[in-house]
C-alpha cells in the first residue's frame, strides 16, 4: 500500500473493496446529492435578485469540495459534506435582505453568515475539548440510549426513501390526506415516477444478479428512459438560462463581482451581530439551534450510513474515526460561512455510495472530484433527472431497513415505543434531529417515570429494586432538546 493509499485509509483486503468500485461509490454518491447545487442557491435566496445564484452556487460546490476531502483524508471515511437541506432554509429566513422579516427580527447577509461561522467553530470546540479523553460529541453518542440508538439507522432509511419517492413524484401532496400516492391514470402527473420506478427495479435486479455498479447503471438507465418520456431535458445541455458553460465569468464575479456573497461575514464588523428588531438572546437562540441541527443530523446520518457495516463501524454501531469524521464537519461548516454558503454537513445521501461498495476514504475523493468538475460543466450533471437519482435513495431505503431493523429491541416497552418514535417522527417531520429529539425525550421521561414508579414499589415491599438506565449525558441532552423544542428563536 502507497502512501497515497494510507492517506485515504485506503487497504483493499482490509476493507474488501477495489479502487474500481471506491471510484463508482464516488460517482453514485455524487449524483444522489448532485441537486444541492441548484437546490441551495435558491433555498438561501428566497425572493432575491437572482444575479447572485453563481456566486451561492460556487460556494456550495467549494464548501462541498473542501467537506468531502476532509472525509477523504482526515477522516479516511467514504462520507460526503455539501450545505445541508433545511439550514439552508433556516438561514434564508433569517435573512432579511432576501426573504423580509421573520418574526419582526432583520438579520443582515453579514450576519447570518457570521452565525454559521460561529456555530462552526462551537462544534470544533465540542470536539476538541476532551473530557475523560473523549470529546464532548463522542460522549454524547455514548450516552445515547441503545433503544433510540438502534433506531436512527433505520429512521435514515426511511427518510432517505422518503426524500427518494417525493423527488419521483411517488408520494404528493394531497388536500384531503395531506399525502397520497400518484395518479398512474395520468402519465403527465405520473412520467417522473415511472422513471423512477424504473431505475429502481433496474437496480434491485441487478444487485440480485451481483453485477458491480448496480446503482449507477440504474442511475444512467432511468435518465436514458427519462428520454422519451419527457423528464430528461437534454436542452439543459445548451447551458444557455442559469445553469451556464460560461464558468469563467461565474468565478470572476464569486471572487470580485458586485453580486457576490464571499466573504460577507466580514461585514459584522461594521455592521454589528446584533439583528435589528433582536438582541443577544436572538444571537445565542440561533446559533444553538444551528449547532443542535448539525450535531445530531450528522451523528444520525453516520450511524445510519456506517451503523451495522462491521467494516466500518464498531459492534455499538459507532462509526470508526468517529472524532475525526466530526472535526471534519465542524471545519467545513466554518469554511462554508466563509465561503458564503449555509452549514456545510454529512450527507445522508453518502448511503447511496456506502451502498454501492465505498469503504474508505477514496470514496470520498471521488465524490469530491465529481463536485470540482461539476463547476466547470454544470450542464453535464444537472441534465440527469432527480426521479433518475431517486431510485438510487429508495434503494439505500431498502437496504438499510434491512440490515438494521434487526437491532431493535422491540422486547422492552420503553425501548420499542422510543425506537419508533424516532423513526415515524424523523420520516413525518422531514428532520433527522427531531426524530432523534423526540425519541429521546420519550426514552428518558418514560424510564425516569418507570423507575420512580418501581422505587415506589420497592419501598413499600422490598422485592424487586428499580434499575436506574439514563446516562447523565442523555439528561443534559434532554433538556437541550426540550429548549430546541419549546423555546422559540426569537423570544428574546
Amino acid at each position: 500500500m502507497n502512501k497515497f493509499s494510507k492517506l485515504l485509509g485506503y487497504d483493499p483486503i482490509e476493507k474488501q473493496t477495489s479502487v474500481k468500485t471506491e471510484i463508482i461509490a464516488g460517482i453514485v454518491t455524487f449524483l444522489a446529492m448532485a441537486y444541492i447545487l441548484t437546490v441551495n442557491p435558491a433555498q438561501i435566496l428566497v425572493g432575491a435578485n437572482m444575479a447572485y445564484w453563481p456566486s451561492v452556487f460556487i460556494a456550495t460546490a467549494l464548501g462541498a469540495i473542501i467537506g468531502t476531502l476532509l472525509m477523504a483524508f482526515l477522516a479516511k471515511m467514504p462520507l460526503a459534506q455539501a450545505s445541508g437541506m433545511g439550514l439552508n432554509s433556516l438561514l434564508g429566513g433569517l435573512v432579511a435582505i432576501w426573504a423580509g422579516d421573520t418574526y419582526g427580527v432583520r438579520f443582515t447577509l453579514g450576519q447570518a453568515f457570521m452565525l454559521v461561522l460561529i456555530s462552526g467553530i462551537l462544534f470544533l470546540a465540542l470536539t476538541l475539548i476532551k473530557i475523560n479523553g473523549k470529546s464532548f460529541r463522542e460522549l454524547v453518542f455514548d450516552g445515547m440510549p441503545v433503544a433510540v440508538r438502534s433506531a436512527i439507522s433505520v429512521g435514515i432509511g426511511l427518510f432517505i426513501a422518503y426524500i427518494g419517492f417525493q423527488n419521483a413524484g411517488v408520494i404528493v401532496a394531497d388536500p384531503y390526506v395531506q399525502v397520497g400516492l400518484a395518479d398512474f391514470t395520468n402519465f403527465e402527473a405520473s412520467k417522473f415516477t415511472i422513471v423512477a420506478l424504473v431505475g429502481l427495479f433496474l437496480i434491485a435486479i441487478l444487485d440480485k444478479l451481483n453485477v458491480k455498479g448496480s446503482v449507477i447503471i440504474g442511475i444512467i438507465g432511468a435518465t436514458i428512459v427519462g428520454i422519451p418520456f419527457g423528464v430528461t431535458d437534454l436542452e439543459i445541455l445548451k447551458g444557455e438560462g442559469i445553469v451556464s458553460w460560461k464558468f469563467w465569468e461565474n468565478f470572476a464575479n464569486f471572487f470580485t463581482g458586485e453580486t457576490t456573497v464571499f466573504g460577507s461575514f466580514l461585514d459584522v464588523f461594521t455592521d454589528g451581530l446584533i439583528p435589528e428588531g433582536g438582541s443577544i438572546f436572538t444571537v445565542i437562540m440561533v446559533i444553538l439551534t444551528m449547532c443542535m441541527i448539525d450535531m445530531f443530523d450528522t451523528m444520525g446520518t453516520i450511524v445510519g450510513c456506517c451503523g451495522g457495516n462491521r467494516i466500518l463501524s464498531d459492534e455499538n454501531n459507532k462509526p470508526h474515526n468517529y472524532d475525526k469524521i466530526m472535526i471534519s464537519d465542524a471545519v467545513a461548516t466554518c469554511a462554508g460561512a466563509m465561503l458564503g454558503t449555509s452549514t456545510v454537513t454529512t450527507f445522508v445521501e453518502s448511503g447511496a455510495g456506502v451502498s454501492a461498495g465505498g469503504r474508505t476514504g477514496l470514496t470520498a475523493l471521488s465524490t469530491a472530484v465529481m463536485f470540482f468538475l461539476a463547476m466547470f460543466a454544470m450542464p453535464v450533471f444537472a441534465v440527469i433527472p432527480s426521479a433518475a437519482t431517486a431510485s438510487a435513495l429508495i434503494y439505500v431505503g431498502v437496504l438499510m431497513m434491512k440490515n438494521n431493523v434487526k437491532s431493535i429491541d422491540f422486547s422492552n416497552a420503553i425501548n420499542a415505543t422510543a425506537a419508533f418514535l424516532t423513526i415515524v417522527v424523523m420520516v413525518l417531520s422531514y428532520s433527522i434531529t427531531k426524530g432523534i429529539g423526540v425519541g429521546l425525550l420519550s426514552y428518558t421521561l418514560m424510564s425516569v417515570l418507570a423507575y420512580v414508579v418501581e422505587a415506589i414499589k420497592y419501598a413499600i415491599d422490598k422485592k424487586e429494586k428499580p434499575v436506574w438506565n439514563v446516562s447523565v449525558i442523555a439528561i443534559v441532552v434532554s433538556i437541550l432538546f426540550c429548549v430546541y423544542f419549546f423555546v422559540p428563536v426569537t423570544l428574546f
